[in-house]
């Protein structure tokens, strides 16, 4: 390889570590959807945003790396019958989650959220009409997907919402994080999930371990979608694997009380 190859390979290099180093740290949030890289079984993934950007705005993707936790939350857009078993397997195990849910959930199923709140689960705001929040740039707008929701989990529950957001579809840009920022809320992504919400396509139970096993790490935030079948079958056992491998599970409070750290 001649020297002007080398130089041209080397700076590229130089370029790739830059961007990397600039997804872990934070150097810049575009617009786009939440993504992952995973780069060995057992250990915490990059995502597309820096941990301590994220954490600038009051968001986080992933708990504390060294620390053998488990942060359950599931994402419902409707409901087809799976939530009772998720929720009884929830009560056996004692596992405290968080159901990011959007307004026709709340209005059509107040028994699911009550019993989800007076079992110590989280509620969280998915707003109120599933949209692409990346796409609204008025503020009042924003706002009204998140107020409007409140105020009708306000009416079911009888309590004020606790303030975690996640994005629809994870699709989020950095206005829209600050607009989440001042109306109170912290934005909760997520560090493993896997194609769970096809509802023609359900995964079988060992596609489904064949992500959740390995991929499993300190700090995870784990994402599932509470439509899913597949996921009511196996929580328990799931839960039962990923306790014997020595993990603990907490609520997505202790996410930010705690701090995150960098993978």
């Amino acid at each position: 390889m001649r020297k002007r190859d080398w130089v041209i390979l080397a700076l590229a290099l130089l370029a790739a570590g830059a961007a990397a180093f600039g997804v872990m740290r934070g150097a810049v949030l575009q617009t786009g959807s939440w993504g992952l890289s995973f780069r060995e079984p057992g250990v915490a993934p990059i995502g597309n945003a820096g941990v301590d950007q994220l954490r600038a705005l009051d968001a986080a993707y992933l708990g504390d790396p060294s620390e053998k936790v488990i942060y359950l939350t599931f994402d419902a857009g409707y409901e087809n019958g799976c939530t009772e078993q998720i929720l009884d397997v929830l009560k056996k195990h004692q596992v405290p989650a968080a159901f990011f849910l959007v307004g026709s959930y709340i209005r059509q199923h107040p028994d699911l959220v009550r019993r989800m709140v007076a079992e110590g689960h989280t509620v969280g705001n998915h707003t109120m009409h599933h949209y692409d929040m990346s796409k609204i740039s008025d503020p009042g707008a924003f706002r009204r997907e998140l107020e409007d929701l409140e105020a009708i989990y306000q009416e079911v529950v009888g309590a004020p919402m606790e303030k975690y957001y996640r994005p629809p579809q994870g699709i989020y840009s950095e206005e829209n994080l600050k607009q989440a920022q001042r109306l109170g809320y912290k934005t909760v992504f997520w560090s493993l999930a896997y194609v769970d919400w096809k509802q023609d396509s359900q995964p079988s139970r060992d596609a489904a371990f064949s992500k959740l096993i390995p991929r499993i790490h300190p700090g995870a935030v784990v994402l599932l979608h509470s439509t899913s079948k597949t996921n009511a079958e196996i929580l328990d056992e799931l839960l039962t694997k990923w306790e014997s491998l020595g993990y603990r599970f907490a609520p997505v409070a202790d996410l930010f009380d705690r701090g995150e750290n960098e993978p």
